[in-house]
């Protein structure tokens, strides 16, 4: 019994999002879920944190990731594997209908509501924007490596977590 339940937990998938980390060829995927308080009877968020084996660095801090545990850990920390990257940092889209989303409207939407009242200098066009990480070493920092800050200096470390 146990058995066979330990290799149904292997076929789960989990969904998460990448946050910094300081391993290298991996990547620390944050899982929300809810846990129920047994005395009041409510659920609270916690965090599970997962170390996914990722050689090929295909995913970026803030992705969303599909993430599966592995046959056999790699190591100590390192139970899981990148399944694939469902949503890029920044590009959001709408589960449901499939339709990138900006805010709180659909971006379809926005593009009618500028042809009926006019384009403004101000708006911003999603068809003609460069994607993600063409700021890379310039205002996008996430490629860099990432260390633990233990000190506290003067001088603020942008790679530090």
């Amino acid at each position: 019994m146990a058995r066979n339940l330990s290799e149904a937990a292997r076929k789960v998938l989990l969904l998460g999002q990448c946050v910094p980390t300081v391993k290298h060829n991996a990547t620390k995927i944050r899982v929300k879920r809810l846990e129920l308080d047994e005395n009041l009877l409510m659920f609270f968020k916690k965090d599970e944190f997962y170390y996914c084996h990722d050689p090929e660095k295909q995913c970026k801090t803030g992705d969303i990731v599909l993430i599966q545990a592995l046959p056999q850990k790699l190591t100590k920390l390192i139970t899981h594997q990148i399944k694939e990257v469902v949503y890029p940092f920044g590009d959001i889209t709408d589960p449901i209908t499939g339709k990138k989303v900006a805010k709180e409207k659909y971006r379809e939407d926005i593009e009618r509501e500028t042809e009926v009242y006019g384009k403004l200098d101000s708006t911003f066009d999603y068809n003609k924007a460069p994607p993600r990480g063409w700021q890379e070493g310039k205002k996008d920092f996430t490629a860099k490596p990432t260390y633990t800050k233990y000190h506290v200096f003067d001088e603020n470390d942008p790679y530090a977590i």
